[in-house]
């Protein structure tokens, strides 16, 4: 990939090719934020439990008195949440391989047609089993294109615009989970198939990305690793602006793919040695402690969150589509602020942040729950 402080004033500017190419390939960044926002809003659809929980649904009518966290503790509807997540893992493992033979367009190709598919077989499903194999398409395709997209982001863009186009992926994110959310607060009002209409139009985020991945090119670093130099120094003149001098940015280029072949054997015995470990363990750990953090959790139940503590369901939905809006707010200002202040002091404010508002709503459902059981005694 190329990259280092060398052609950090290399690389050309904002070029209309480079621009509308990453939109395009962030565009996927769509998919994911859509189906987060929709399941959870869907999972407390009365017309969606009755099809397919109505055991659910009973326990649900007979009120939250009893019993206001554990309504929703259905094995079946744990199936129909975590086999996207499962089958995501599937997708990532192996996308990581495919990508590396059809390089990073293909692989988001295959992801949106998948996606496409699993959308269209939910909108349809007539039974648990139909809506649990849309589900595994699903999550195929988010593994595939959650894979290459950011890849491809940082390939493409320009070495001094980098940060902020990367940060189009998770705004993209939050946009579809926005819309998603906006969408769900309009279908509940739609008896009977309003739920089939909120998962069928994930086909439209799909469609996207599958045209924008149809008609953007591969990337020069993806081109290089197999061979094809003419048709990568062509896009990335391409990308960057006729009358650019693209020879350092490409040297740079030809001489990552070279040290990756070079390197290859051994990789990740290597990776596991004490010069290399730091790296390592941050690697793993920003990811791992932030979904142990429960915000990816928090955002996908956010309808259920905020129904089980006592909101009706159009001020639940309507509290994950103003979480939607902040989420925007807040990639938004990291975006412009990353190539400017870094990375590290980003984690720094990001964490205070986080750190504080899962204190505050701790202590809040505590508050609620004593308050609960108050009631319930009294």
């Amino acid at each position: 990939m190329p990259g280092g402080a060398s052609l950090l004033n290399s690389g050309g500017g904002l070029t209309v090719p480079v621009v509308v190419t990453c939109l395009m390939a962030a565009s996927g960044g769509l998919i994911f934020g859509y189906d987060i926002g929709i399941s959870g809003g869907v999972s407390e659809m009365e017309a969606f439990l009755k099809k397919f929980f109505p055991g659910l649904l009973k326990r649900t009518a007979r009120g939250a008195s009893k019993d206001v966290y554990c309504i929703y503790n259905n094995q079946a509807l744990t199936a129909f949440t975590s086999s996207l997540y499962a089958f995501g893992m599937v997708g990532t493992l192996l996308a990581s391989r495919v990508t590396r033979r059809l390089g990073r367009q293909a692989v988001m190709l295959i992801g949106g047609s998948l996606f496409l598919a699993g959308a269209l077989v939910n909108a349809a499903a007539a039974n648990l089993a139909m809506l649990i194999v849309g589900r595994m398409l699903l999550g195929l395709g988010l593994g595939f294109s959650g894979q290459a997209t950011p890849v491809y982001l940082a390939e493409v863009s320009p070495p001094r615009w980098r940060g902020g186009f990367i940060s189009a992926f998770p705004l993209f994110i939050s946009i579809g989970y926005l819309v998603a959310n906006l969408i769900n607060y309009g279908t509940s009002r739609i008896p009977d198939w309003g739920w089939r209409l909120s998962l069928g139009l994930a086909a439209v985020p799909a469609a996207v990305m599958v045209a924008g991945a149809a008609f953007i090119p591969d990337t020069p670093s993806s081109l290089v690793l197999r061979g094809k130099h003419d048709v990568a120094r062509a896009v990335l003149q391409r990308v960057r602006g006729k009358g650019v001098d693209i020879g350092a940015e490409f040297a740079d280029i030809l001489a990552a793919a070279e040290s990756d072949r070079r390197n290859e054997e051994g990789a990740f015995r290597r990776i596991l040695r004490r010069e290399y470990r730091p790296y390592l363990v941050m690697a793993v750990a920003f990811p791992v402690f932030l979904n142990l953090t429960g915000v990816a959790v928090t955002a996908f139940f956010s309808p259920i969150l905020f129904r089980t503590v006592g909101f009706e369901s159009d001020a639940a939905l309507m509290g994950a589509i103003i979480l939607g809006l902040m989420n925007i707010g807040g990639i938004l200002a990291s975006g412009f602020a990353m190539d400017r202040y870094g990375r590290k002091l980003l984690f720094i404010i990001g964490g205070a942040l986080m750190f504080t508002c899962q204190a505050y709503k701790s202590s809040c459902l505590h508050m609620l729950h004593s308050l609960l059981l108050i009631l319930i005694i009294t």
